[in-house]
């Protein structure tokens, strides 16, 4: 895991979540921006409260195709709102009470402060980790129309995974820090990383898991989102968890500013509407 997610910091790419002429977009705003969804009422992300939460043998476990291939992923791409991780076609998700097959499109990040500062979307008993990775999927028989996708209320499938920094210095012996290259605002480069999703993984048990339905978590805030969050966390180094926003960028142009917090606020929700699940 440590390998990988230097890889993608050592491309220097997060900017904003929402990035208005240099300047970040207060979230509390986005229903004035996109009222169609962005005040609804499953509106993600959520604190998960697991008092709350009720078992459901539905939520069988996920069949991960292709998560083992060295080669799926492509390119990463700084979107204007998050960085992006592209993957090559052919990496699915099926099971876990899905609908139907999913096809895996990408992969984004959302973190604090560094360390000390945690900055993942969801919560878990109001406990906020350093870090959240989110794994995108769509309908496969939408054939990766996104706008079919966000106007279908189960049409993607998002994986969240929380990053935790649980220890200090370096593990890895192949970790590396190469600040070589910056990627700015709309720039994608090609990805020649031999790592595998299931390396990006490693060490997570994928069959633990909290379920609710939800919306994206950037305007438009479409509520079109099966959202899966993982109980198990993603293990990491603190010094990672650092670099997380020491060496990103926040201007197009200028890789002088480094960014931190971009994750977006809890939305608040009736009880009735979380309708949380686990399976464990």
């Amino acid at each position: 895991m440590e390998i990988f997610v230097t890889a993608v910091f050592a491309i220097c790419t997060f900017i904003p979540s929402i990035y208005c002429a240099g300047n970040t977009v207060d979230d509390a705003k986005w229903p004035e921006i996109a009222p169609q969804f962005c005040n609804g009422s499953r509106q993600s992300p959520i604190n998960i409260a697991t008092s709350a939460v009720k078992p459901d043998s539905k939520l069988t476990a996920f069949t991960f195709e292709n998560f083992h291939r060295k080669s799926v992923l492509k390119t990463i791409t700084n979107t204007g709102k998050t960085v992006k991780v592209n993957f090559r076609s052919g990496v699915k998700v099926k099971g876990g009470d899905l609908p139907e097959e999913y096809d895996s499109l990408q992969f984004h990040l959302h973190w604090g402060n560094g360390a000390s500062v945690p900055g993942s979307e969801h919560t878990v008993d109001g406990k906020r980790y350093p870090m959240e990775l989110h794994i995108v999927n769509i309908k496969s028989s939408y054939n990766g129309n996104t706008t079919l996708g966000v106007a279908d209320s189960m049409g993607l499938a998002a994986l969240g995974f929380f990053i935790e920094g649980l220890y200090d210095g370096c593990r890895n012996k192949i970790l590396k820090a190469d600040w070589t290259y910056c990627l700015l605002l709309d720039d994608s480069v090609s990805m020649d990383q031999d790592i595998s999703l299931d390396d990006l993984l490693d060490g997570v048990n994928r069959t633990k898991y909290f379920r609710y339905l939800g919306s994206l978590t950037t305007p438009n805030c479409n509520e079109a989102v099966v959202w899966t969050v993982f109980k198990e966390t993603i293990k990491v180094s603190k010094d990672l968890v650092n670099l997380s926003y020491q060496k990103v960028t926040t201007q197009p142009g200028n890789n002088s500013n480094s960014l931190s917090t971009n994750y977006y606020s809890l939305a608040v929700l009736l009880a009735l509407n979380l309708m949380q699940f686990m399976n464990w």
